[in-house]
């Protein structure tokens, strides 16, 4: 990524932070209260292989604090990337770790992180989209919800969205573009995020992904 593009993308989020931080916390809370919501603990949203939970360095950090855990057992790369030229896969950003189809920090129905709940957990399953506030499919929508606790969510979500734009701006600066290349066992798992980039070996890859990459090329 030379400099004149990564200068066009920070420009654009530049902006999009710029409408982030003018959003109004009282008319989403408004809006939240005209769909309705309340949890009714099902689950759902923590279990099953669609399940994926996008990560900050921040909120891992939060999770490792709260467990004792080490960084790769809460979290770990998507499995969206590319190769470089040296037989090393690079992706973004961190998932939080599963076991299974599972999220691994949800057993006999409670999470065991619930303090320190990635803001993606924390506004589900609202979201929002180019200032618009959005929704997915759960068993808790159009349950009654009081001002106080949308207020809180409405807030929750404007915060959400700024982080969300900063952290993409952090990462844009950090980011170093590589020559494109093929797979190699002699590779790494190169994770591009906020921080700058993490230089991980596969055999330190934790679940399904590191497994299936050692057993796709025979490594």
């Amino acid at each position: 990524m030379n400099r004149p593009i990564k200068n066009e993308i920070l420009d654009d989020l530049d902006s999009q932070l710029v409408g982030a931080e003018s959003l109004s916390a009282r008319a989403m809370a408004r809006e939240i209260q005209r769909i309705g919501f309340k949890c009714e603990g099902c689950g759902d949203c923590c279990r099953g292989e669609e399940n994926c939970v996008a990560l900050f360095p921040f909120e891992i950090r939060a999770i490792v604090a709260e467990t004792g855990e080490g960084w790769l057992e809460a979290a770990g790369p998507p499995e969206e990337g590319e190769w470089d030229c040296e037989g090393s896969f690079h992706t973004l950003e961190w998932r939080l770790a599963k076991a299974g189809r599972d999220c691994k920090y949800y057993s006999e129905g409670r999470c065991r992180i619930y303090g320190a709940r990635p803001l993606l957990c924390q506004t589900y399953p609202f979201y929002l989209e180019k200032g618009r506030l959005k929704w997915s499919e759960c068993r808790g929508l159009g349950g009654e919800i009081g001002h106080s606790e949308a207020t809180k969510l409405a807030e929750l979500l404007k915060r959400r969205q700024i982080v969300e734009i900063r952290e993409a701006m952090e990462l844009v600066r950090r980011y170093e573009d590589f020559e494109r290349g093929e797979p190699s066992p002699r590779g790494r798992c190169i994770v591009h995020d906020s921080d700058g980039y993490h230089d991980i070996d596969w055999s330190e890859i934790q679940g399904a992904f590191g497994r299936r990459i050692k057993l796709f090329r025979g490594w």
